[in-house]
């Protein structure tokens, strides 16, 4: 982890207690709580849940299929994935905060027996060559200044036939970006690439590109659609400081052209 750099509002030491604090003022009894009931404030991406199931209508998955979330934040995908298709997920974060905030909410939905979560650098992922079908990327890479690294060690980790699905944010047209965004306070905390050069790390680590879209617009209106929803204790703001400025710059710049949303689906041979 000597490489990435980990941004302030990854860990402020409150993660737990504010999400906790945002399910009892929304009316959700802990001791009685679905994995539903986190759908809006787990997805730490663009787009949120809607993004995260559009990939994985992508991805063929069964309960026998062994998925990697690589970046999973407070784990929104991976509990997504289990309870969804009964599958066995490993969740893995550079961040201590959000593997343990990740753990405590799997146990509070009962989907501690499916999920590993596990502090772990994606670029020295701690598995065996070939251990999952399938490796979830979302809006990672971002933090990650070596993408080749990135890279081969997710195609290091997928067996033969197995798939990388990525949801991701690209530059666009070069413009000077607003911070704070989403994944960095400042400049230095960005390692954004551009489309062709996203695409090229993920090929020259060994997988074929099968599915490359670029769903921009439609990001945009997901994400003004829900900036301009009545204000509510559930959301990403539970726990992301600023997070609705940080969105608002995000989205801006994917509005103006300055950045770009990216969703690919790439297999191993």
């Amino acid at each position: 982890m000597k490489e990435i750099q980990i941004p302030a509002q990854y860990a402020t030491g409150v993660s737990q207690i504010n999400i906790e604090q945002a399910l009892i003022a929304a009316g959700k009894d802990l001791d009685r709580l679905e994995p539903a009931d986190l759908a809006l404030l787990e997805d730490f991406h663009s787009g949120g849940r809607i993004a995260t199931y559009q990939l994985v209508e992508l991805v063929d998955l069964t309960p026998a299929t062994e998925v990697l979330d690589a970046g999973t934040g407070i784990g929104g995908t991976a509990r997504y994935l289990a309870a969804r298709f009964g599958c066995r997920v490993t969740g893995v974060d550079m961040v201590a905060e959000y593997c343990d905030t990740a753990r405590w909410l799997n146990h509070l939905v009962g989907l501690d027996d499916r999920i590993v979560v596990r502090q772990a650098d994606v670029t020295e992922l701690p598995f065996a060559d070939g251990s999952f079908q399938v490796v979830f990327s979302q809006h990672v890479q971002m933090n990650v200044p070596d993408k080749d690294r990135l890279y081969r060690e997710a195609r290091r980790v997928t067996a033969p036939g197995g798939r990388l699905a990525v949801w991701d944010i690209v530059t666009g047209d070069g413009g000077a970006l607003d911070y704070p965004l989403p994944w960095a306070e400042a400049p230095e905390h960005t390692h954004l690439a551009t489309p062709a050069a996203l695409r090229t790390a993920i090929e020259s680590a060994g997988y074929t590109v099968e599915h490359w879209a670029d769903l921009t617009e439609a990001t945009v209106t997901t994400m003004r659609t829900v900036l301009a929803m009545p204000a509510s204790p559930l959301g990403l703001h539970a726990f992301v400081p600023n997070f609705r400025e940080r969105a608002e710059h995000l989205t801006d710049a994917l509005a103006d052209g300055r950045l770009r949303a990216v969703q690919a689906v790439a297999r191993t041979s």
